[in-house]
């Protein structure tokens, strides 16, 4: 009989056997290309906009037509509409059934042309990568629905390789935009830096069956999800073909990468994607040197450098 291989997580060690499944914990511990244009004038808002108008789906209504307001001063019928429609959406989910929602056109005159005066650019404590990683809050909601919702939308990628097929979920609950969050998974899974450097793999988004699950989730759904590994609340993990990146790791990242939080998060899609393309976790060669994506960054890269990519 083959001895399974111990499951893998960006933390540590894992535990020595498997448990029975249990009600989700409320465990913490002190140690705690995308599609489409959008107008150069209304780059600063891009995220308020479309996240409130095409992304939202997983937050509900209430908090989507508070950013409408706030971007845009006044929402129109049709952006009410359209609010009113991605809120449904969201409410319709029951139990942990995963289904895939369908996009909500954004209506006309939701991207003006020009700025409207005091217009609210970002979400109070988020700065403008923040928003293109999908964030559209800057909280950490400890435990959210526990359903999931696919990112609607398909991408062949570049081409070149092997073509390993990826789909992105979003916990229902978090205030995210998901086609935001999705578009920075596969940006960073097909950077020229990442996985498929040398020619022979590339990444392509569905939603529908994949080989990969890239799932953004609350603090205590990571820990239900990453079970048997011992999550804490607190780090992510790639694991039975789903890569599970927790939402406090996405929106503070970790002290040595505090002042590029997206770095940190190019690190956390790269490793725990790697963890499923069968790579283990590597040691720090040296002070000074450059860590090896599957170091264990998330705890510290010290005294290597920070890396984000497997082929930099």
């Amino acid at each position: 009989m083959t001895t399974p291989e111990p499951l893998r997580t960006d933390q540590g060690p894992t535990r020595a056997s498997l448990r029975p499944s249990v009600p989700r914990r409320r465990r913490r511990t002190a140690h705690g290309r995308s599609a489409g244009r959008v107008l150069p004038t209304v780059a600063a808002v891009v995220g308020l906009t479309l996240g409130a108008a095409s992304a939202l789906w997983a937050a509900g209504a209430p908090q989507t037509a508070a950013l409408v307001d706030a971007a845009l001063g006044t929402a129109s019928p049709a952006a009410a509409d359209a609010v009113e429609r991605a809120g449904s959406q969201s409410r319709a989910s029951a139990g942990r059934e995963l289904r895939v929602l369908e996009p909500v056109e954004v209506p006309p005159g939701m991207l003006p042309t020009e700025p409207a005066p005091g217009i609210v650019a970002l979400p109070p404590g988020l700065t403008a990568p923040d928003v293109a990683a999908g964030l559209l809050s800057a909280d950490v909601v400890e435990a959210a629905a526990g359903t999931f919702s696919v990112v609607p939308g398909v991408d062949p990628g570049p081409g070149t390789g092997a073509v390993r097929t990826v789909r992105v979920e979003v916990e229902d609950g978090l205030l995210v935009d998901g086609p935001a969050f999705a578009a920075t998974v596969m940006a960073t899974l097909n950077d020229p830096r990442g996985w498929g450097a040398d020619g022979s793999l590339s990444f392509a988004r569905t939603d529908g069956d994949a080989e990969m699950r890239v799932i953004l989730a609350s603090p205590a759904t990571v820990d239900d999800l990453c079970a048997p590994l011992d999550t804490g609340g607190e780090v992510s993990c790639g694991t039975n073909g789903r890569a599970v990146l927790n939402l406090r790791r996405w929106v503070l990242a970790t002290q040595e990468y505090a002042a590029d939080k997206a770095a940190y998060r190019q690190y956390l899609v790269n490793h725990e994607v790697g963890h499923l393309l069968g790579h283990r976790h590597e040691r720090c060669p040296g002070a000074g040197q450059r860590a090896p994506l599957m170091q264990q960054q998330s705890y510290k890269a010290a005294p290597c450098t920070p890396n984000p990519w497997p082929f930099p």
